[in-house]
C-alpha cells in the first residue's frame, strides 16, 4: 500500500537506491542524511514509516528509535543493519523499532516489510479514531457502515422504502435482514403502522396457517375463540415473512393467492377478507435451487421477488468490522456499566483477519463476551473467543515447486470450486456467479467432481 516513507542514511548511494526503488513501488520517499535532520522532518511532515540505518555519525539509529518511540509512538520504524550485527537490531527493536532488514538489502523483502509496517500504521490510526469514525459513519436507521458495499445498500433501501411493493431481502444468517426490513418500514409511508415479523421456520406447519391468516371459532379442535391473524394485525403497516425459504410447500398456493388477490380467508371461514399490509420476505436460502428441487414454487418466488435487496456478508465489508466492534463496545460497556472504551490494535488485526461465518450477529456476540470478561480499558486479544484468537485463513494450495507435486488443471478446478462454495456458504447461485458459470454448468461440475453440498 502506498505511503510516505522517511529514509534516513548518511550513505548517498544507498539513499538513492532506496529512494528510486520505493518510488518505483508507488511509495513517496523523503530522504534525510542524518538522524537529527530526520527528527526535524518528523515534526514538520506526516510519515507512514521511517526506514533508518543504525550506524550514522552523531545521533545513531538506536537513539533515533528512542526519540521516535517517545514523541511519535504510533509511527513504525524499520531499521537497516549489517549482516552479523543482529544484536544491534535486537537493541533497536527493544527501543521501539517495528522490524529490521539486514544488509545487503533484498529490495523485495524490504518492500514487504515496509508494506506491512505501513499497514500497521494505518490500522493504528483507524483504531485511535474509531469512536469518532462511528459518529461520522453513515447510517440507515439502525444499519451502520462506511464500506462501499453498505453505501450501495443504503442507496437501494432509500429508493425502495417509499414504494409500497413487495421486497425480498436475501443474505447470509446474521447479516441484518430484519434490521433492513425494519429500516424500510421506518422510512416508508406506513411508518405509523405496526411492524410485525414472523419466523416461518419457527412455527409448526399446522399452526403457521392460523398464525398468519387467522381462524374462526371452532375451525379446529383447540379453536375455542376466533383469531384475526398476523396479516390483520399488521393492517396499515408491514409484515415480515422471515425465513420464507422454509415456508411449507402445502401452504405456498394459499400465500400466493393472498398476495395476488390482497384478500385472505381465515381458517374455517366462508368468505374472503381484504387486508392492507406491505409484505417483505427474507431468506438466507438459495430460492433458485429450492425451485429446481421443487421445494419452492416458482410463481410464489416471482410474487415475493418484485424487488430484491441482497445484504453483504461482514467479510465483504472491509473495515466496517472495526466500526461495528466499536459500536458494540460502546453499547455493552454502557449496558454492563463497565469502563471499556475501545479495542486494542492486536484485537483489530484479529477482527479483520477473521472470516465471520456468523456475520454481524457473531461479532456482536464476541464483543459482548469480551466486554463482560475484560478487566482492561481496551479489549485485548485474550478477551476474544478462542475461535477468533486461533483463526488462520485457509489458502487454496495448488502444490509445491516440485513438478511431481503440482496439481492437474482438473484438480485445480475441483479445489477452486470447493473453495468458492465454502466462501459462499454453500449458496450455489452466488458460487456460480463468482465462478462465471451458469447454474446448470455448476451442477454438472459438482456431479463430475463428486462435490457434495447442502441442499441450498
Amino acid at each position: 500500500m502506498p505511503g510516505r516513507i522517511l529514509i534516513v542514511d548518511d550513505d548517498p548511494a544507498m539513499t538513492e537506491l532506496l529512494r528510486l526503488d520505493l518510488a518505483h513501488r508507488d511509495f513517496t520517499p523523503v530522504c534525510a542524511d542524518s538522524a537529527e535532520a530526520a527528527f526535524q522532518l518528523l515534526g514538520q511532515q506526516p510519515f507512514d514509516v521511517v526506514l533508518t540505518d543504525l550506524a550514522m555519525p552523531g545521533m545513531g539509529g538506536i537513539e533515533l528509535c528512542d526519540r521516535i518511540a517517545a514523541n511519535h509512538p504510533d509511527l513504525p520504524v524499520v531499521v537497516l543493519t549489517g549482516f552479523g550485527s543482529l544484536e544491534t537490531a535486537v537493541a533497536a527493536i527493544r527501543s521501539g523499532a517495528y522490524d529490521f532488514v539486514t544488509k545487503p538489502v533484498d529490495l523485495d523483502l524490504l518492500h514487504l516489510v515496509i508494506n506491512r509496517a505501513a499497514r500497521h500504521h494505518e490500522l493504528q490510526e483507524q483504531v485511535r479514531t474509531l469512536s469518532a469514525a462511528v459518529e461520522r459513519s453513515q447510517r440507515f436507521e439502525t444499519l451502520l457502515g462506511a464500506s462501499p458495499a453498505m453505501q450501495r445498500l443504503f442507496d437501494e433501501l432509500a429508493r425502495v422504502a417509499a414504494l409500497d411493493t413487495q421486497v425480498l431481502i436475501t443474505g447470509e444468517n446474521g447479516t441484518g435482514k430484519e434490521l433492513a426490513a425494519r429500516a424500510l418500514h421506518a422510512r416508508s409511508p406506513r411508518a405509523h403502522g405496526p411492524f410485525i415479523a414472523v419466523n416461518c421456520a419457527a412455527l409448526p406447519h399446522n399452526l403457521l396457517e392460523s398464525e398468519l391468516f387467522g381462524h374462526v371459532r371452532g375451525a379446529f379442535t383447540d379453536a375455542r375463540s376466533a383469531r384475526s391473524g398476523l396479516f390483520a394485525e399488521a393492517a396499515g403497516g408491514t409484515l415480515l415473512l422471515d425465513e420464507i425459504g422454509d415456508f411449507p410447500l402445502e401452504l405456498q398456493p394459499k400465500l400466493l393467492r393472498v398476495l395476488e388477490q390482497r384478500t385472505l380467508r381465515p381458517v374455517g371461514a366462508d368468505r374472503e377478507v381484504p387486508f392492507d399490509v406491505r409484505v417483505i420476505a427474507a431468506t438466507n436460502r438459495d430460492l433458485q435451487t429450492a425451485i429446481e428441487e421443487r421445494r419452492f414454487r416458482e410463481d410464489l418466488f416471482f410474487r415475493i421477488n418484485v424487488i430484491q435487496i441482497e445484504l453483504p456478508p461482514l467479510r465483504a465489508r472491509g473495515t466496517d468490522v472495526l466500526l461495528l466492534a466499536q459500536h458494540f463496545v460502546d453499547h455493552f460497556a454502557d449496558r454492563l456499566h463497565k469502563p471499556v472504551t475501545g479495542i486494542s490494535q492486536p484485537v483489530a488485526e484479529r477482527l479483520l483477519a477473521y472470516a465471520w461465518p456468523g456475520n454481524v450477529r457473531e461479532l456482536r456476540n464476541a464483543v459482548e463476551r469480551a466486554v463482560a470478561l475484560t478487566q482492561r480499558e481496551k479489549l485485548v486479544v485474550e478477551d476474544l473467543p478462542e475461535r477468533i484468537r486461533a483463526y488462520r485463513s485457509a489458502e487454496l494450495s495448488l502444490g509445491g515447486e516440485n513438478p511431481g507435486e503440482l496439481a492437474t488443471m482438473e484438480e485445480v478446478e475441483r479445489r477452486y470450486i470447493r473453495h468458492v462454495l465454502n466462501a459462499a456458504a454453500g449458496n450455489k447461485t452466488v458460487a456460480a456467479r463468482i465462478l462465471g458459470f451458469d447454474r446448470k454448468t455448476l451442477y454438472r461440475k459438482l456431479e463430475r467432481y463428486g462435490i457434495e453440498t447442502e441442499s441450498n
